[in-house]
């Protein structure tokens, strides 16, 4: 009496403890063709306890008909003696119309004489809110990697307990490696690093004790084909309990940018029709000039007959005769010397280290570059003159 009682009790606990842990449990005599489905598993599915006839494949024709193949055959394969047990996830359809997903973990419990599998038990779980997670995660790591893509951004990862580097397809498309998997030789990055820029750059990739700081950087890299690129790196170090750790990183080829960053500069500086320095690039230069203190000549030049020859000729003759000037005047100037449009026929020279005889010189010079300035062939017959001063 007291093992009954200790049995019934005991069969009491697991079938509480089933229930409260939501686990649905199906337990299939194989000999006559029935199945047991507890009361958790049929409220899991919308149903009362034994509202459908609860046969063998009662769970097939609930199940999704793009999850059927996969279930039986995670069940046939464990039944032939090819996996230990059943592990699956399937969808099954509840009362109300929608599809609750299952984690469905079983095995076979007992067998005859021979061995030939005589019940089969397992528990199905619902995993429906599990799944909705994944697939919400997943779409934020679909519109993650779009975003990347979008950016020309690559990702990757160091290791530093394995010495193992890893390069996402972009990150290796920047550094122009082929490879088949992520994973690239240790030490292979710096390899690319341009000798002017590796001694800060690889500093910059060092992770600072106790901090996850973002750093940020640009360098330049030489790939293997000679080319050179730009690129802007962001780097954070990830710690890792009782290892460590990890480096994480992204990589963008900015070579575009600093393309227009160096053409806006230019023409931030030069006169757009002539190439010289403008007003105020010039002024700096002079204000630099004299601040250092050595000896300079500066001459400013005054075309003579210039609006005569817009007028007679046309701006087109005007605008030859321009940067006629300004090549005219270059060759005139040795190379440490500076000359600049300040604006309609007006131009400057900056010479350092320049004497009086020098001055004079370079002053004949540019008088005669100037008269022989082409003025095209509207204004062939004429010539232009200059005042310096």
């Amino acid at each position: 009496m007291a093992r009954q009682d200790k049995k019934n009790r005991n069969g009491e606990f697991w079938a509480l403890a089933l229930e409260r842990a939501h686990l649905g449990v199906w337990d299939w005599d194989i000999a006559n063709g029935s199945c047991f489905y507890s009361q958790t598993w049929w409220r899991m599915l919308g149903y009362e306890e034994g509202e459908l006839a609860d046969t063998a494949d009662l769970w097939l024709h609930l199940t999704h008909p793009d999850d059927r193949d996969q279930a039986l055959a995670s069940g046939d394969a464990h039944i032939a003696g090819l996996t230990p047990s059943i592990e699956t996830e399937l969808r099954l359809k509840h009362k109300q119309g929608h599809w609750v997903w299952v984690l469905d973990r079983g095995g076979i419990v007992e067998r005859d004489a021979m061995g030939k599998p005589l019940r089969l038990m397992g528990v199905q779980t619902d995993i429906t809110k599990q799944k909705a997670a994944e697939a919400e995660l997943e779409q934020v790591n679909v519109r993650f990697r779009l975003a990347l893509a979008a950016s020309g951004t690559g990702i990757w990862h160091y290791d530093i307990a394995t010495n193992k580097s890893y390069w996402d397809a972009r990150t290796r498309d920047i550094f122009g490696v082929v490879a088949d998997t992520d994973e690239v030789t240790a030490g292979l990055w710096h390899t690319f690093l341009h000798p002017d820029d590796r001694e800060t750059t690889e500093q910059a990739h060092l992770p600072a004790p106790g901090s996850d700081a973002v750093t940020a950087s640009q360098y330049r890299i030489i790939k293997r084909d000679g080319v050179i690129r730009h690129v802007e790196s962001l780097v954070r170090f990830i710690a890792a309990a009782g290892a460590a750790g990890q480096i994480l990183g992204t990589v963008r080829d900015i070579t575009e940018d600093k393309l227009r960053e160096q053409e806006l500069a230019y023409a931030a500086r030069h006169d757009a029709l002539t190439g010289l320095w403008n007003r105020s690039a010039f002024d700096r230069l002079l204000a630099d000039h004299i601040a250092g203190g050595a000896p300079l000549a500066v001459f400013y030049v005054d075309l003579d007959y210039f609006k005569a020859l817009n007028d007679f000729a046309g701006h087109a003759a005007g605008d030859l005769a321009l940067k006629s000037v300004a090549a005219g005047i270059r060759g005139c100037l040795p190379p440490a010397a500076h000359a600049a449009r300040l604006g309609g026929d007006e131009f400057a020279l900056l010479v350092p280290h320049c004497d009086a005889a020098q001055a004079e010189r370079i002053a004949a010079a540019v008088l005669g570059a100037v008269r022989e300035a082409d003025l095209g062939v509207a204004a062939s017959t004429r010539k232009l003159a200059a005042s310096i001063g």
